[in-house]
């Protein structure tokens, strides 16, 4: 039995609109969760839902386990509580009813490389943000935007930027969707309700026509400010739907008899009311770069080891660090510690743009086809990679170089079709030469070690932007133990002898993720 706080019985008591607001640890996704379970047993009719949204996808996971450890919670009431993140609950009521706004029958979701793919066109003609005065970046962002909408509409692509704004067309301009949507999950919560944006908020307000909502929010964390995410959200929904207000406070349950709360609070104000912390500890290191190196992975090393001491499967560690820069060197450190250190596993939490370009080039060179086209097939990815890996603002120095590619592949196929070998200094002799030695590859049909294999190869080349790809693929973690992607590849080893759709099977993946 949950002991719940006089503030949290409040929640659990209230009926219709709610905000809850509280700081970390404060119980909000307790309470959220037990109010779900009371509604789902006492108000829902036959077929209907509670409906939970967030953000992110591990957020997601870590509330569905928190319901299934919820001993408070029959099997019964869990089976009626959905949760979603925002955005996959968008994607649904799109592929459903999009047509309503214009969008075609058939529609697909284009991810954040692709969109960088689309856009760089319109991005080579300005170049970078940063040297953009006002009046230029105003221009090119409505370009982009009118571009994103052409894509939508025409070719029945949706980029992720685009989801929250349609469906609150959507709802805006029909009623009858708002009902249907109201018939099957009468009540929504939502958490991390402060990051939400404009498109969100007109999502919100349009649901809450209908839907009891339940917002639960830290108006001191705002994760989402730089896109969107205003100061004012939660007077915005106190103003539209006059909730009842519950504040739980800054009470700290996720780890109690520690200054960590504190801490942070105080690193964000720098202002430090002491000199120490119960919960934090301070380790200083030689100021020379290979000191340093060893500093941290003996610390990580130890944490690690005390972490695994205490039992708990659900453990995780972090390793926070300034720069974008330093993250991808602490994350080479990780791989190739020093002396007989092994390996250390770890996921780094950078721009995925060129890491998931690259993992489209190693699922070609899985696949040994050997057929004709196989080589403009590995140029046509190389070029995505290029046009994609620098996201919202690419280099134009990446754009031209995919440009110049192109160009030396279309005279490479004009002197083979004319009989003539290829020049010998041109940049697609390297290329060819990575083909060549992946196919010579003897498969193993362990998708893991054949996947490094194969990176291995355009690591070796002589090509720089294969090993620039090689590279990136290491920030790749899609081939872990029990991940859908590994399993899929093995099943088509087992079933075609080799890697026959790869490359089908890891542009899935990435999509699906």
């Amino acid at each position: 039995m949950v002991d719940l706080t006089p503030k949290q019985q409040i929640v659990l008591a209230t009926v219709g609109h709610q905000l809850v607001t509280g700081g970390p640890g404060s119980g909000k996704t307790t309470v959220s969760i037990l109010k779900a379970a009371k509604i789902a047993r006492e108000t829902l009719k036959p077929g209907q839902r509670v409906l939970f949204l967030s953000f992110a996808r591990a957020t997601v996971s870590c509330v569905l386990k928190a319901i299934d450890d919820e001993q408070d919670i029959s099997p019964a009431d869990r089976s009626r509580i959905e949760v979603d993140t925002y955005h996959n609950f968008f994607w649904r009521l799109l592929k459903t009813h999009g047509y309503l706004v214009g969008l075609p029958r058939r529609i697909s979701f284009l991810t954040p490389p692709g969109e960088a793919i689309a856009l760089a066109a319109i991005r080579r003609e300005y170049g970078a943000d940063k040297k953009l005065d006002d009046a230029e970046l105003a221009e090119k962002r409505t370009r982009e935007k009118a571009e994103r909408e052409r894509l939508a509409f025409a070719e029945g692509k949706i980029c992720f930027d685009l989801f929250a704004d349609l469906v609150a067309r959507l709802l805006e301009g029909s009623a009858k969707l708002r009902a249907l949507t109201a018939i099957t999950w009468p009540c929504i919560i939502f958490d991390e309700f402060q990051d939400t944006s404009a498109a969100q908020w007109r999502v919100v307000k349009a649901l809450g026509d209908r839907c009891t909502l339940i917002a639960l929010a830290d108006p001191e964390q705002r994760i989402f400010e730089f896109i969107g995410a205003d100061p004012a959200r939660l007077d915005h929904f106190k103003a539209a739907f006059a909730p009842t207000f519950t504040e739980l406070g800054s009470d700290n349950h996720r780890s109690k008899d520690t200054d960590i709360l504190l801490f942070g609070n105080e690193v964000l104000t720098a202002n430090f009311s002491k000199s120490e912390y119960a919960g934090i500890a301070f380790c200083g290191f030689p100021s020379n770069r290979n000191q340093a190196y060893a500093a941290l992975v003996t610390q990580v090393l130890q944490a690690r080891a005390r972490l695994i001491a205490t039992g708990r499967p659900d453990w995780s560690l972090a390793i926070l660090v300034p720069t974008k820069r330093m993250m991808r060197i602490v994350s080479d450190i990780l791989r190739e510690p020093f002396g007989n250190v092994p390996a250390i596993a770890h996921a780094a939490s950078i721009d995925m743009e060129g890491p998931i370009l690259a993992a489209d080039v190693i699922a070609l060179l899985l696949q040994q086809a050997c057929g004709a086209d196989d080589l403009d097939q590995l140029v046509h990815l190389m070029c995505q990679y290029l046009r994609g890996r620098g996201g919202s603002d690419p280099s134009k120095r990446d754009l031209g170089d995919a440009v110049r590619l192109e160009r030396a592949l279309a005279k490479w196929n004009q002197r083979i079709a004319a009989g003539r070998a290829p020049h010998a200094s041109s940049v697609i002799q390297p290329i060819a030469a990575v083909l060549y030695a992946s196919q010579q590859v003897v498969m193993l049909g362990d998708p893991d070690k054949d996947w490094i294999a194969i990176r291995a190869k355009l690591a070796d080349g002589e090509c720089p932007r294969l090993r620039a790809i090689a590279n990136d693929a290491r920030n790749v973690r899609l081939l872990e133990r029990g991940n859908m992607l590994r399993k899929t590849l093995e099943q088509n080893w087992r079933e075609r002898g080799r890697y026959a759709d790869a490359l089908d099977i890891t542009l899935l993946d990435v999509t699906e993720n």
